[in-house]
């Protein structure tokens, strides 16, 4: 049975879902006003990892990551662009995915922008104010009341004296209470246009909070199975997502239904032992990222790491990365996988390897163990030279989106700058073939030595020579 660990309760659980054999599942996603950073590919690439164990396991699941359209940080970089706020965001959208998509993530079923979802936020807003958990404040703000919600801090384990005494007292603020949090923000005059919309406390727009509570109850219901994010969003994002669904639902005798059963959240992306920040200068996006690596080599540096744990990024891990998949793609290349034997990349899930990769995953998704059965595998691949094994491998590595390429074509990518072409590669193989026939064995040596300072292994068999990156 598929145990996952829950924030909520801080412990592993058996995964029980509300309705048997579904699975409805919820996570934060991007606020699209600049490009994807790593931290982002962690959240897009662990989820999607979720997500494919899920349906693998036989679930029918309802995956839905929402997207942040609309904040104080995309208003102010648009403002500085001169562009609007559509244009922004679309823009900063459509990179997105180019990026998702290089990682091998599969699209969510569905993908909310948080402008669609107004009228609901403000739904649930007017059923806050009913519920006599929120106000409007002299600045116009419709703010959330913390203290009257009883529970708050059980997913984050924060009691609210101490929250109370690390908050700053803004002598301005209109808020009753420094806790609380808004719900609704008038709008500026300052502000353009399209981020003003009508309610009935007057224009404004939605907090970044009430975006997530609305679009998870509108798509999955009140009481849905599974919401994930980053460990960042663990307080206060998620803390008040809580507040504001189970706030909204208190019936008339106090009682509330429950908003979410497990609750799972992803670790820190550091650099060199550090947090990423943009202030220590160690910020790095996606893209910067696959110039440099093949986008695969980074989905399994990600997924070889427990997805609670660190991860650590650094070109060191990077490099250690690709020679890891580089010897699973060569375990592949060495005995062509018969496609009669992949049919729909069926796992035989009665095989020992596959059992212990099962067992792996469903240990609160430890891909690390189920890596590590890969490299079981891929030497049993080598040692046997059997295609069935070989076609088990591919279609476990499938379910976490790996080694789905031609094994050769893998081997022979990622031509960096000034790097040989694949045309130049075969011109100094002829030319070394030539030396050989000729008995210039020095000649031959010469042009192995010259390819291998180029980053380019040659390996010589009994159907010719072929050859691969370093």
């Amino acid at each position: 049975m598929l145990k996952i660990y829950n924030t909520l309760t801080r412990d592993k659980q058996d995964f029980k879902p509300i309705t048997p054999n579904s699975v409805r599942m919820y996570v934060c996603g991007m606020t699209v006003y600049d490009y994807c950073h790593l931290g982002h590919a962690r959240v897009m690439v662990v989820f999607d990892m979720v997500y494919r164990w899920l349906k693998a396991s036989g679930y029918d699941v309802t995956y839905v990551r929402n997207i942040t359209d609309i904040d104080d940080k995309i208003i102010r970089r648009a403002a500085e662009n001169k562009e609007s706020i559509h244009a922004l965001t679309q823009r900063f959208i459509d990179a997105m995915h180019e990026d998702a998509d290089a990682l091998g993530v599969q699209h969510p079923d569905h993908e909310p922008r948080a402008t669609q979802f107004v009228p609901q936020m403000l739904e649930m807003i007017a059923q806050l104010e009913q519920n006599g958990l929120a106000y409007q404040a002299a600045d116009g703000d419709v703010n959330y009341a913390v203290r009257k919600f009883d529970g708050y801090g059980k997913l984050s384990g924060k009691s609210l004296e101490d929250l109370r005494a690390g908050e700053r007292v803004e002598v301005t603020s209109s808020k009753n209470d420094p806790l609380d949090f808004v719900l609704w923000k008038h709008a500026k005059d300052s502000e353009a246009d399209e981020v003003k919309w009508d309610s009935p406390w007057g224009k404004g727009r939605p907090g970044w909070h009430i975006e997530c509570s609305a679009m998870g109850s509108k798509l999955l219901g009140k009481h849905f199975d599974i919401h994930g994010g980053g460990a960042d969003l663990q307080f206060p994002h998620h803390e008040n997502e809580i507040a504001q669904s189970e706030g909204a639902q208190l019936h008339e005798k106090g009682s509330r239904g429950q908003y979410v059963n497990y609750w799972m959240h992803n670790g820190f992306v550091r650099v060199d032992e550090e947090k990423m920040s943009k202030s220590l200068g160690n910020f790095f996006t996606i893209r910067e990222v696959l110039k440099k690596y093949d986008a695969e080599v980074v989905r399994f540096f990600i997924l070889r790491a427990h997805y609670r744990s660190p991860l650590n990024y650094s070109d060191a891990h990077l490099d250690d990365a690709k020679g890891a998949l580089t010897r699973l793609y060569t375990a592949l290349k060495s005995l062509p996988v018969r496609p009669e034997l992949v049919e729909g990349e069926r796992v035989d899930w009665s095989e020992p390897y596959a059992q212990r990769f099962k067992d792996a995953m469903d240990d609160d998704f430890n891909t690390p163990e189920a890596v590590a059965v890969l490299f079981d595998l891929a030497n049993e691949v080598n040692r046997s030279q059997s295609p069935e094994a070989a076609a088990q491998l591919r279609a476990l590595a499938g379910v976490l989106g790996l080694l789905q390429r031609d094994p050769q074509a893998f081997l022979q990518g990622g031509a960096g700058e000034g790097g040989l072409d694949d045309a130049a590669i075969a011109a100094q193989i002829e030319a070394r073939i030539a030396a050989k026939k000729a008995r210039d064995f020095a000649e031959a040596d010469r042009i192995r030595k010259e390819l291998l300072e180029a980053g380019i292994v040659l390996e010589d068999g009994a159907a010719g020579t072929t050859w691969r990156r370093a």
